[in-house]
């Protein structure tokens, strides 16, 4: 079984297309939880932010 992939990134909204190119699935946008993560509902892929990253939340 191959687990879903964990992916670190820099902003809290993003988009996920599943990689592979035409064998990807749509662009899907995505927003991270207050907790600092989020699933792709397509793909599972686990986008989490890095710990450098400021949240948008914590700055108001």
């Amino acid at each position: 079984m191959q687990f879903p992939e964990t992916i670190t990134v820099d902003t809290e909204k993003l988009y996920c297309d599943g990689g592979d190119g035409p064998l990807g699935h749509p662009r899907v946008y995505l927003v991270m939880t207050k907790d600092g993560f989020v699933d792709c509902p397509y793909c599972g892929r686990h986008f989490v932010l890095s710990v450098g990253a400021q949240s948008h939340a914590a700055a108001h």
